[in-house]
């Protein structure tokens, strides 16, 4: 049976984008409902819109502004903040199908991309004209470009290169009254007006539907990677080399923490050989080229050895580099295999990475919960990955209490509530307490501004 408002006419969303764009099926709906992110509230949705331009995205705007229906955007549905989920009287606009790229310009160094551009696949392009998009998130093989705006989406590489925001110099937007704008430019440089597209990157679908980005792109070539990997007898130690390494004013592009739990269940998973007795794995990657390059990695090992590492190994061989940092990228969906995972993503100051590690290990203690942890250690984001067994209700009160604590101990600590997930609807109390209620108003009459109706992606992200 087909679950739909009986106020609301969904028949003349088919008529504004065609009838074979909209799904209205049980399975359809229940299927775009929600993304990744555990126990975030949600309901179901209207229909899904499957937009293949930006005329049907902006009708299909058009239409639910003039309808009263809420608008949530949507790219793969990988996020784990609940950015995604549907609320009460929506419908939920699918960008999957919008995934060109429908521009590569060599020497100005720049790509046009839809939003629906799995981020993997536009590396994969934008290499065989020998440039390199930076931005690399642990779901960069399933995560579109689209999703990766709309949180501001980091990654592996982050700590050096930046995050998305870095590379993004223009975008077409449909606005909350269904008119289309271009923001930004092409152009290496440009200060005309106010940074409106800084303001819609980290958005979350609040101020605007983005359905094409221009993106900066860097040479490929002039990158000679090396990687020192070092075992740690506790989290805590392999935190002091992280805080170690950015005293000693190193920028690594790549410093990422990975615990025994993760290794364990990564290697029963994929069986790629990872030791089977080490606490906790560091991983380091520098891509100075030549001597540099071999002296910064030099430097590297000997803090990491000087902070309790031990079989600290340098690295050159591409495939075992890859496959150290295939253990990484894998380690959530392993820890999903175990149970319902709530994935945080904290960031402190690099200087207190060893405190904060010690601190969610005591919540885990506190909490009677298994919290797995990996981490974007150089740049201080840390993703504790707290497992309930399925089922167990006993189990999530305390997760989520566990979650709570983490971002409580987090801002003790200077930090932020989200590095590169999002708030969407699971960081909304930590956004409040770490924003305060003037900066809160700020948010709220920018959206104000832009969407007066509260018709796109209403609840999230502040």
């Amino acid at each position: 049976m087909t679950i739909v408002s009986p106020d609301v006419d969904v028949s003349g969303l088919e008529a504004a984008v065609g009838a074979d764009r909209v799904l209205r099926d049980p399975d359809s709906l229940a299927r775009y409902s929600h993304d990744d992110a555990e126990w975030a509230p949600w309901e179901t949705p209207l229909a899904v819109v499957l937009a293949r331009t930006t005329e049907e995205v902006a009708a299909t705007v058009r239409w639910a502004a003039a309808s009263g229906v809420r608008v949530v955007p949507r790219g793969a549905g990988t996020g784990l903040s609940g950015a995604a989920n549907a609320v009460a009287d929506s419908v939920v606009l699918s960008l999957e199908l919008m995934d060109a790229v429908l521009e590569v310009d060599v020497d100005e160094r720049y790509a046009v991309v839809q939003p629906g551009v799995v981020n993997d696949a536009l590396r994969a392009t934008v290499a065989r004209h020998g440039l390199w998009y930076p931005p690399d998130p642990a779901s960069s093989a399933i995560s579109t470009i689209g999703g990766n705006v709309a949180t501001n989406a980091g990654g592996i590489c982050c700590v050096k290169y930046g995050v998305t925001r870095d590379y993004v110099l223009g975008m077409t937007v449909v606005l909350a009254d269904g008119s289309v704008v271009e923001l930004g430019r092409r152009t290496a440089k440009g200060v005309a007006g106010y940074d409106l597209v800084g303001l819609m990157v980290g958005s979350e679908g609040t101020l605007g539907v983005v359905t094409s980005v221009t993106l900066k792109l860097l040479p490929l070539a002039g990158r000679d990677e090396r990687a020192v990997i070092g075992y740690f007898p506790s989290l805590v130690a392999a935190g002091d080399a992280v805080a170690a390494v950015s005293r000693a004013g190193i920028v690594p592009a790549a410093l990422e923490i990975v615990d025994r739990t993760c290794l364990r269940a990564v290697d029963e998973w994929m069986h790629l050989g990872l030791p089977d007795d080490v606490d906790t794995l560091l991983l380091a990657r520098v891509d100075e080229r030549g001597a540099a390059g071999d002296e910064l990695a030099a430097h590297v090992a000997d803090i990491f050895a000087a902070a309790g590492g031990t079989d600290v190994e340098r690295a050159t061989d591409p495939v075992e580099i890859d496959r150290l940092f295939q253990a990484r990228r894998l380690a959530y969906p392993a820890l999903e295999r175990l149970g319902p995972v709530l994935t945080e993503d904290v960031c402190v100051p690099r200087g207190a990475v060893p405190e904060m590690l010690r601190r969610i290990q005591a919540t885990a203690a506190a909490h009677d919960v298994t919290i797995a942890n990996i981490a974007h250690a150089g740049d201080g984001n840390l993703h504790p990955l707290i497992i309930a067994p399925e089922g167990d209700a006993a189990a999530k009160d305390r997760a989520e209490a566990a979650f709570s604590a983490i971002v409580d101990d987090c801002l003790a600590l200077g930090g932020t509530v989200t590095g590169e997930h999002g708030v969407g609807l699971l960081k909304l109390p930590g956004l409040r307490q770490e924003l305060g209620q003037r900066v809160l108003d700020l948010h709220r009459s920018v959206k104000d501004a832009l969407d007066p109706a509260g018709t796109l992606n209403p609840g999230k992200a502040f």
